[in-house]
């Protein structure tokens, strides 16, 4: 009997964020699992996310890889995006014959990987990997907005906002704050 191939879907979020670490998820769908209303993160509601996010954790082996602001910093937004696959990818406790990435590309890995651009709309294990990441990093935004009152990343995770740039320019940058993205250096020059 040939043996099933185990499938690891790969997706990260927060490449495009003023603030915060960029982080991955690795997802290996258990076999026979058809989870409802998977798909991209961004089309999904934040109470959606959160309910769906809670059925792909008892479907599935799952974990999640991070990347820091100063590891962002020092390496860039993409290689900074690779490595937090590369550490999800490591986590897993199972390991995938084949990970499946959303995007153009892939991290170092010993692991077979396959590139899939939109990956996240049609693969199910990289739309299960979108969500977990997206609910992971949001949580972390969560918790860091009630440090950094000022910048709204309760609603708006990091992502550059009217109400983000608003605070940005009335309370300055935090140690949370990617200096080297151009708003953020933008201001650092001024």
């Amino acid at each position: 009997m040939k043996k099933r191939k185990i499938i690891a879907g790969v997706d990260e979020v927060g490449r495009g964020c003023l603030a915060g670490p960029v982080v991955s998820a690795a997802v290996i769908l258990k076999k026979g699992v058809k989870l409802k209303n998977l798909k991209d993160s961004k089309k999904l509601t934040f109470e959606q996310r959160i309910e769906i996010s809670k059925d792909i954790k008892n479907n599935s082996f799952f974990s999640i890889g991070i990347a820091s602001v100063k590891e962002i910093e020092k390496l860039n937004i993409l290689q900074a995006s690779l490595l937090s696959m590369k550490r999800a990818i490591l986590e897993l406790s199972r390991k995938p014959d084949l990970v499946l990435v959303d995007g153009i590309f892939t991290p170092q890995v010993v692991n077979r990987c396959k590139s899939i651009i939109k990956g996240d709309e049609k693969i199910n294990c990289i739309s299960a990997a979108s969500i977990l990441a997206k609910v992971y990093r949001d949580k972390i935004m969560i918790k860091m907005s009630k440090k950094f009152k000022n910048y709204s990343w309760n609603k708006n995770f990091g992502y550059g906002t009217k109400q983000h740039f608003a605070g940005l320019k009335k309370y300055g940058l935090t140690a949370m704050h990617r200096k080297n993205f151009k708003p953020i250096h933008k201001m650092l020059l001024k």
